[in-house]
């Protein structure tokens, strides 16, 4: 096992932390002088907070770790190619690098949809290198996608089925 696949399995199992919490399953972690400084993984369902994603989350926790808001010298591992929002912040950090583990051709902004991390123009670039364990990154957002249309496809078979707990003039439907 390579250094990268090890560190990618610690992602991973931040992913399943989330995946246990019904969240979208993305983990990830920050890496400084071949140690883990910080773990994230997604919470923003249960935190009700638009910013929980694992970036952000790791991110914070480094920036305290190391006591500055510069991650010179960093590399983080995530399961999921980041978003705009995360890829803006990982530039921001000044982050060295970032491993991604599989691409997200809807939202993905680390060459998917866009590539803000290698972005000519801006004053810092991220090094990129993709596909690390990306079959079971993949493989891991799948089967959770797959679970949330099979429960989805319940909720409405049962409210089909039992339509008496569907009452407009109950006061939750004002």
């Amino acid at each position: 096992m390579t250094e990268q696949e090890k560190f990618m399995k610690e992602a991973i199992r931040q992913a399943k932390k989330a995946y246990l919490l019904e969240e979208v399953p993305i983990g990830c972690v920050i890496v400084h002088e071949g140690k883990i400084i910080a773990r994230g993984y997604n919470r923003r369902n249960t935190d009700r907070n638009t910013l929980s994603h694992a970036e952000l989350i790791a991110i914070r926790k480094a920036a305290k770790k190391l006591g500055d808001w510069r991650l010179e010298e960093c590399t983080m591992y995530v399961t999921l190619e980041p978003c705009q929002m995360c890829s803006g912040a990982m530039m921001q950090a000044r982050l060295t690098e970032a491993v991604i583990g599989c691409m997200n051709p809807k939202a993905g902004c680390a060459g998917s949809v866009l590539n803000i991390l290698e972005m000519d123009g801006f004053n810092h670039k991220v090094q990129v290198t993709r596909g690390v364990l990306e079959e079971e990154c993949s493989q891991m957002m799948s089967q959770f996608f797959r679970e949330l249309r099979e429960k989805k496809k319940a909720a409405r078979s049962s409210l089909k089925q039992n339509p008496a707990h569907f009452n407009d003039n109950s006061p939750e439907y004002a």
